[in-house]
Order: structure tokens, then C-alpha cells, then sequence
């Protein structure tokens, strides 16, 4: 990961990946009850809409991104509000929080990394939860070759988070993203293995 490519990016506003808004697929979730206060994790957050949310909401929050522009900026937005999160700068291949999380909301992390590199994310993601842990996925499905965002096709996340190691729910929703993109929701459950 090149931390001045996106931090460029963030400078130049070339961030397609930025709603502006919070993600209707996070509203839902926390409308309808899938998702109540606990610790939970943002990896990618960018500008932080979501954890803005969250954090509203009573969640014990931590906001990761590796790019200074938007840490900045989320933790000034944070500070304006009244609201309190931990938001950290470091690269999600080696970060280590120094508690495990109950949840992890993952929506743009996955899909902006190289897909040689997801194996290690996935790695990161099943360390980072408690057993019994659950990762709210919205896998980006772009549509086309390359990246970032780069396609997260249902069969190779089946693979990529295999049955040995998360339990998969049904397919939850197909949320539309920027044009020709849109992502499919799931909550995946962090089973107990031989290493933790």
C-alpha cells in the first residue's frame, strides 16, 4: 500500500469512493437492529461518515485509515461535534489494536486493496474480531478489470473467507454505489480456530 497515492487522491478529491453520506446499508442495519452499541471497528473510514454515526449512537468506535488528509479531517469533525472516537493512522496489513473488536463495518478497505494482498487482510480482519466476532461486508462489485475499487466477486470471497473460518448469512442487500457499481451485503461470523 502507497500511502502518498492516497493521500493525492484525498488532496485532489478524487475520492469516487465517498458517498458524502453515511451508507444506506449502515442505516439499515442499525434501523433494523442488526447492529446495537458495542466495540466496533471502521478500517478505511476516510472522511468518517459512518463513524460520526456510530459514534452518535453510542458505539465504542475506532476509525483506521492510512491517509492523513482525512484522519485530520475526521478527528476536527469529531471534535466539532462533541463526539468521541479513537481514529488512527496506520496501514490495515499491520496495525494491531490492543483489544479485539465485537464488530468490524467494512465497506471500502477490502476493495481498495490489490487482490494479491487480500489473503493478509483477511488475516488482519479474522485477528482483529472476537470469536463469535461479526464482519459487516459490503463486497464492491465494479464491473470491470482493475482498480481501486477492485471487483470483489462473490465466489472468490466465498473463498477468500472460507466456511473453516466465518459463518456466512444470507445475501442482507444490493446496495447501488457510484455509477456502474453497487455492493452486496452480508454478516460474516468469525468462528474460533487453532490459532484463536
Amino acid at each position: 500500500m502507497n500511502q502518498h497515492i492516497w493521500e493525492e487522491r484525498y488532496r485532489s478529491g478524487q475520492t469516487g469512493w465517498d458517498r458524502g453520506r453515511v451508507s444506506p446499508a449502515l442505516e439499515t442495519w442499525l434501523a433494523d437492529g442488526t447492529l446495537a452499541p458495542c466495540r466496533i471497528l471502521v478500517p478505511g473510514c476516510g472522511y468518517g461518515h459512518e463513524v460520526l454515526t456510530l459514534a452518535r449512537r453510542g458505539f465504542d468506535v475506532t476509525a483506521l485509515d492510512f491517509a492523513d488528509t482525512p484522519v485530520r479531517a475526521l478527528r476536527e469533525r469529531l471534535a466539532a461535534a462533541g463526539l468521541r472516537a479513537e481514529v488512527v493512522q496506520a496501514d490495515a496489513l499491520t496495525w494491531q489494536p490492543d483489544a479485539p473488536f465485537d464488530a468490524i463495518y467494512e465497506q471500502t478497505c477490502l476493495c481498495a486493496l490489490p487482490p494479491e494482498r487480500w489473503p493478509d487482510y483477511e488475516r488482519q480482519l479474522h485477528r482483529w474480531l472476537t470469536p463469535g466476532g461479526r464482519l459487516l461486508a459490503l463486497f464492491m462489485q465494479a464491473g470491470a478489470e482493475g482498480g481501486p475499487p477492485f471487483h470483489c466477486a462473490l465466489p472468490d470471497m466465498r473463498a477468500l473467507f472460507p466456511a473453516s473460518r466465518w459463518a456466512w448469512s444470507e445475501q442482507l442487500m444490493d446496495v447501488p454505489h457510484s455509477p456502474g457499481k453497487h455492493e452486496l451485503g452480508f454478516i460474516l461470523t468469525r468462528l474460533p480456530t487453532e490459532d484463536g
